[in-house]
């Protein structure tokens, strides 16, 4: 299904259960899945994970949400707050390599499996532990959602125009960073086992996860005491590297902030002159000037339609394109040669499209083997298989809602 490739993903005949909701633990659980990973969701029997149900429209009463984030994912449907469906998850883990949790912190160790527990039938385990604050310190019993990690990290304080309050990126960015850095984590513990036989805990922050990709603002702050503050669509000091407007309203990106590539577009607006000028001769000096230097750019782009100045800009060697929409990427042809978008077989929707599995591997890529399961679709076959459960012992718990 989607984009089968004859070799089987990196991580085949790795067996993980995911016992997390919504994005952090789930995204984590959907990188491993994408490289072949046998990945057995465990939810809730009356409702499953929440995110079945999330997306600001329901075609065919589905979440569009939901195909993507429970992706080439089992789903076996148990009670974990009654003791025998704890029993039953207890059994699916002893032979299990990863197991993916993004409860908060305690709610294992409540439940009698937390890590030392479970590693006693099943040394080699690694348990990617995703939470807002930590598995550790004083916030780490705290509710954590990514809006509250993003802003501990700094990403949100540094995010927006500067004359308005700090925006947020229209994504979960946090939860999917977070879900990432848990999915490295996997891959780490998984080496190091090879070596030590040994499993471990992959302990991955919301807040320490942004926190990791904020560049170096807490260096900056340390040698110089400059806090880094929001600057709109530009970096400053990087100029020209900025959004432009064109006659037919679409906007432009160009990036032309290294001496050579500077002098390129100067040639192109029929200013060479501007290389020599002061306020521009060097990167230092743009950086000084970059808002009369943009001004000077928007006029000339302003000029022009999009159609022309692109294919212009794009055989000066500068770094230039349009702000995509989904239907921009869809008609893309660099999209289209790369198969970066997929269509997938879906039992509801007939087919659906979504983003590949990346990154992408020579020898052994991933792929979308199939959308979001429908809920408790593998329950049988899994507990059968794993837990030992015959027909009978399925039917009784089922009829008391463990299963």
């Amino acid at each position: 299904m989607g984009n089968m490739s004859m070799t089987e993903g990196p991580l085949s005949g790795l067996r993980v259960i995911e016992m997390g909701s919504l994005i952090a633990g789930p995204f984590c659980g959907q990188v491993l899945g994408d490289f072949g990973a046998e990945v057995i969701k465990l939810e809730d029997p009356k409702v499953g994970d929440p995110m079945r149900q999330w997306g600001r429209s329901k075609p065919k009463g589905l979440s569009p949400w939901w195909p993507v984030i429970g992706r080439n994912k089992k789903s076996v449907t148990i009670d974990l707050r009654t003791e025998e469906g704890r029993d039953i998850a207890r059994a699916l883990i002893a032979k299990a390599d990863v197991v993916v949790e993004n409860f908060r912190p305690g709610t294992l160790e409540k439940w009698g499996m937390g890590y030392e527990a479970l590693a006693k039938t099943n040394p080699g385990l690694i348990m990617a532990r995703v939470s807002g604050f930590g598995q550790t310190g004083p916030y780490s019993k705290r509710a954590g959602y990514a809006l509250v990690g993003e802003a501990m990290g700094g990403l949100r304080h540094i995010t927006g125009e500067p004359d308005r309050p700090p925006a947020r990126a229209g994504i979960s960015i946090g939860d999917s960073l977070s879900g990432l850095n848990a999915a490295l984590g996997v891959m780490m513990a998984l080496h190091a086992r090879q070596r030590t036989g040994k499993g471990q805990v992959v302990d991955a922050a919301i807040y320490e996860s942004v926190l990791t990709v904020m560049e170096n603002l807490i260096t900056e702050y340390d040698l110089t005491g400059y806090i880094r503050e929001r600057s709109g669509a530009v970096l400053p000091g990087i100029a020209p590297s900025n959004v432009y407007p064109t006659r037919s309203g679409e906007l432009v990106l160009i990036g032309a902030n290294q001496d050579t590539l500077f002098k390129r577009l100067c040639d192109l607006m029929g200013r060479p002159d501007l290389v020599e000028d002061p306020r521009y001769r060097d990167h230092a000096a743009r950086g000084a000037h970059q808002a009369e230097l943009d001004a000077r750019i928007a006029a000339w782009t302003a000029d022009q339609d999009i159609e022309d100045l692109l294919p212009k800009l794009e055989a000066a060697g500068l770094a230039t394109g349009r702000i995509y929409r989904a239907p921009d990427m869809l008609d893309d042809p660099q999209f289209q040669a790369r198969q970066s978008i997929v269509t997938v077989p879906h039992p509801v929707f007939g087919q659906v499209k979504m983003q590949n599995a990346f990154p992408r591997l020579t020898e052994t890529p991933g792929a979308v083997r199939w959308p979001g399961p429908m809920l408790g679709e593998h329950t049988d076959a899994v507990l059968a298989e794993l837990a030992g459960l015959d027909a009978e012992a399925l039917a009784d718990l089922r009829a008391r809602s463990v299963i």
